[in-house]
């Protein structure tokens, strides 16, 4: 899986490994697996590449419960048993090699391997390591091309014409994992899928459509509506696996369509249309399953919990990136169990620095004291007089009613403004409400932008700059400009 794409994605909230390794034993191809690894004993016979020989196949698909007079049933047998396989549940004896002397077809043999026992003795960590290995073998197959294409493909000789078949086993494993690369970011992004499934011409989009291409056009329509046609495929060899919930394209929309089918009829269609072309959703396995790839290819692919035995600073620095959502979930797990004093002290002094990540950390901090009770009160009064966080505790002690708090000098407010502000740019950017904001911290303060720019914090320009900019008051964004350039001019180049 392509670590380029993605660098750093938002964290995910993962189910407990006790729940996921029993939704990796109900999916129904590892659940097969499984059944015939089991059955596998001394009668097994199998072939050069391990795999069951051709007649054993209706045995082996009565013992999955498949009807046997199916003519899909021997493929579901073979693909379980491949599974069973790759994944260390059956231990296969490949027959000797007999030099090409003698007619008749050797076999090897097959016995339940030791990793068997893991899925009723092995730990939840040990069920979920088998469920990806047989999720690598069912992505690997995902990505040959259909059995009519591979037909269509021999040439005189009976061999497969690559080049008329246009596949290239690199490029179809990255396409499909680009593809759930990209659904994994919607379905964790905030706004994003969330736990609603995606149709199948957005992901297929998604890969197509060149970013900022405004109408895509008819060449460009006919990609996406093969890359939908190439994914309704193999998401329906996915869903078996437990890795998706997939909604096909309707058959009889493709009967329907004239040519290639118009995903772009999809974007103004209700959602029962919509529905019609596919939809998709990776399950909580799925997201398990595919965070797991992620990592494994370097992939900043965090999850929400993974900080609670780290530092506060580990903490601070992390959450900084994370959306305010994000942040709160990951913060609650790291307080859970902790002292609320040491706590409070430990996140106090890890939210200090005048980096350029200082004012986030602050108001990460912030937000991590706000659930504090009285338990706190003691750590925060301790840095009343600290330049950098007395401010913080400040409005801390004052949202509780607490009395005898000394009121801030001009400079400690100053200074807390443009922290503030700096911290809402770094988390946001640029909001619709960041203007009433600056409005709100200005209002009360006579001549604020002829005494702000001498406040010594490295943001004091930059802030005043997006003032000049943002500030809903003109005559005030005129002055947050002159500031700016005061505050420029003062700093060493």
């Amino acid at each position: 899986m392509s670590a380029d794409s993605h660098p750093t994605l938002p964290p995910v909230r993962l189910r407990s490994d006790a729940e996921l390794a029993r939704d990796a034993l109900g999916a129904p191809l590892f659940a097969r697996a499984v059944r015939l690894a089991r059955w596998a004993g001394p009668g097994t016979r199998v072939g050069v590449g391990g795999e069951l020989a051709t007649d054993q196949l209706p045995d082996a698909a009565a013992v999955l419960g498949l009807d046997v007079a199916d003519e899909d049933s021997a493929g579901y047998a073979s693909q379980a048993w491949r599974v069973a396989v790759d994944t260390g549940l059956v231990d296969v004896t490949e027959p000797e090699d007999d030099n090409g002397e003698g007619d008749e077809e050797r076999f090897g043999t097959a016995a339940p391997g030791e990793d068997l026992a893991l899925v009723t003795s092995g730990a939840p960590g040990d069920v979920l390591d088998l469920w990806l290995a047989a999720l690598d073998t069912v992505l690997a197959d995902a990505a040959v091309p259909d059995l009519d294409d591979l037909v269509d493909a021999l040439d005189a000789g009976g061999e497969i014409d690559f080049d008329r078949l246009d596949w290239n086993p690199g490029r179809e494993a990255d396409f499909l994992d680009g593809v759930l690369a990209n659904l994994y970011l919607l379905t964790v992004t905030e706004g994003g899928a969330a736990d609603g499934p995606v149709p199948l011409p957005v992901l297929a989009a998604s890969m197509i459509v060149p970013d900022g291409m405004g109408e895509p056009t008819d060449a460009v329509l006919e990609q996406v509506s093969d890359a939908m046609m190439r994914l309704d495929d193999q998401f329906r060899q996915l869903e078996p696996i437990g890795l998706v919930e997939f909604r096909p394209v309707d058959e009889e929309l493709m009967a329907e369509a004239d040519g290639p089918l118009e995903p772009e009829t999809a974007g103004a269609a209700d959602d029962e249309d919509v529905s019609r072309y596919g939809m998709v959703r990776l399950t909580p396995l799925g997201l398990y399953g595919i965070r797991a790839r992620m990592l494994e290819a370097g992939v900043d692919a965090p999850a929400v919990g993974e900080l609670a035995e780290k530092g506060a600073d580990a903490l601070l620095d992390a959450v900084s990136l994370y959306s305010e959502n994000a942040a709160q979930a990951e913060i609650e797990q790291w307080l859970a169990g902790r002292e609320q004093p040491a706590a409070a002290a430990e996140l106090l002094a890890a939210a200090r620095g005048d980096d350029e990540g200082g004012p986030l950390r602050r108001l990460r901090c912030q937000q991590a004291l706000a659930p504090a009770g009285p338990e706190a009160e003691p750590a925060v009064r301790s840095v009343l007089d600290d330049p950098e966080l007395g401010g913080l505790a400040r409005v801390w002690l004052a949202e509780r009613g607490v009395g005898d708090v000394p009121a801030p000098d001009p400079e400690m407010v100053f200074w807390l403004t443009v922290d503030t502000i700096a911290a809402q740019l770094a988390a946001d950017g640029e909001t619709e409400e960041l203007p009433l904001l600056m409005e709100t911290l200005t209002a009360h303060h006579t001549g604020f932008f002829e005494q702000v720019w001498r406040v010594e914090h490295p943001a004091t320009a930059y802030v005043l700059e997006a003032m000049g900019r943002l500030h809903p008051d003109k005559k005030a964004a005129k002055e947050a400009r002159k500031a700016a350039f005061k505050a420029r001019s003062r700093r060493p180049a």
